[in-house]
């Protein structure tokens, strides 16, 4: 620190001191649009509120002051939907005009929750008496995700849910999958039975070749070590498909 510097900075200090905040107030319109917005969800809920007035809400939190609908509006055109919005990933959303770290924060807190949620209705269930259940954690975890993800749901011999684990990260169109490795996971689980689970981003969930390849040196290795391969489901953007269902298993 130079002498100059050593002189002025009791000067600073105090001067620092004695300076008061500016109070900033928002204009009244501003804040009767977010009374009325907390309020009428808290009468109506979610259903009573289109995605971009949901995501008001959201921003209300990391953005305390000013208007945040244009933000929400121009979320909502680029990712398409709610949905998108909060399950994109942080780089994309930082990309955005007026996202910053604690808005991706919110949004990721809300991700986890809706996620965290889902899966406490599945795991250690049965699975066959909570296939709805899995279905809407399926997608809740998946249908939004922009590039392929494989899990594997683990089951004991009577069916329960005992783990839910992601195999392999992928493209936007493909995933490497290694059957080995997913039946000697199975193993040291002690799992009796497996559901296989990925997701297409394209949203269209119709299998390809490379799944049906996949799939069928899946049921080759586990029937070998005498595991029961459930299904596999493939999750698009609002439906799935099975599998088991359409006769591929």
């Amino acid at each position: 620190m130079t002498h100059f510097a050593e002189q002025a900075l009791p000067f600073l200090l105090d001067t620092l001191d004695n300076i008061r905040p500016i109070d900033v107030k928002q204009p009244s319109y501003m804040r009767d649009h977010r009374q009325r917005l907390r309020a009428r969800f808290m009468v109506g809920g979610a259903d009573a509120m289109p995605d971009y007035e949901l995501l008001e809400l959201l921003l209300f939190r990391a953005i305390p002051q000013g208007n945040v609908k244009p933000l929400a509006n121009a979320m909502i055109d680029r990712f398409g939907d709610f949905n998108r919005v909060i399950s994109a990933p942080e780089g994309r959303l930082l990309e955005l005009d007026g996202v910053s770290e604690d808005v991706v924060v919110e949004l990721k807190i809300v991700e986890a929750t809706a996620q965290r949620l889902a899966r406490a209705k599945v795991m250690r269930r049965q699975i066959v008496s909570s296939w709805d259940d899995l279905l809407t954690y399926c997608h809740t975890k998946m249908a939004h995700r922009e590039t392929e993800q494989f899990r594997v749901l683990f089951l004991d011999n009577k069916n329960v849910l005992i783990a839910d684990e992601a195999q392999g990260q992928g493209t936007v169109d493909h995933v490497p999958v290694y059957p080995r490795e997913v039946a000697k996971r199975a193993l040291e689980l002690n799992a009796s039975a497996l559901i296989l689970v990925h997701n297409h981003p394209s949203g269209d969930p119709t299998p390809s070749a490379s799944d049906i390849d996949m799939t069928e040196q899946i049921a080759r290795a586990c029937e070998a070590l005498g595991l029961t391969l459930h299904d596999h489901l493939i999750i698009g953007k609002s439906t799935e498909l099975s599998f088991r269902s359409e006769g591929y298993l």
